[in-house]
């Protein structure tokens, strides 16, 4: 596929997943923004690893991140966290569930329609070492969504004193 339509067939990708958020609604988008957003910064460090370790390629030059996995992780990936939140979030089994098959199908379908457009492939990943790679960021992501909204019980932990502190007065 030539760059140009690479480009433009990423832009798409982007901007469609990011035209979904009004169906999502304002208060849920803010709800989970953050979340969301954390776990697009943790996937960053992520491809710095795979892409030093040679996970995959991306066939067209240049070879950067800006150009080749920030478009997925800005938008299928940040989008689709959030919408997973809001179907599924306050229902772990459900949340584990979902992700995983959706994870499952990027990472055993669209891979390879990925490789078959001649823009992207697997070196030393194969398709289930990849979907791990995916999927372990799922229970962290729920993890966050949790931490942020249950903050007032973690910031308000009050130490009891303990009985060694206290006088005992007959």
């Amino acid at each position: 596929m030539p760059i140009k339509i690479q480009r433009l067939v990423k832009l798409a990708m982007v901007i469609l997943s990011w035209l979904t958020l009004p169906f999502l609604g304002l208060n849920n988008t803010k709800k989970f923004f953050s979340a969301s957003l954390l776990i697009v910064f943790f996937e960053m460090i992520n491809v710095l690893i795979g892409k030093r370790r040679k996970w995959w390629v991306f066939y067209k030059k240049p070879n950067s991140y800006l150009f080749n996995e920030f478009p997925f992780n800005i938008g299928p990936f940040l989008v689709g966290s959030m919408w997973i939140l809001k179907w599924t979030y306050g229902n772990f089994k459900h949340f584990i569930l979902l992700n995983a098959t959706v994870d499952a199908f990027f990472a055993f379908i669209l891979v390879r329609l990925l490789e078959k457009l001649k823009v992207a492939k697997l070196v030393r990943l194969n398709y289930f070492q990849f979907f791990l790679y995916i999927f372990y960021k799922a229970p962290l992501l729920y993890g966050i969504q949790y931490i942020i909204e249950n903050k007032n019980k973690f910031i308000n932990l009050k130490i009891i004193p303990s009985n060694e502190n206290k006088k005992i007065v007959n």
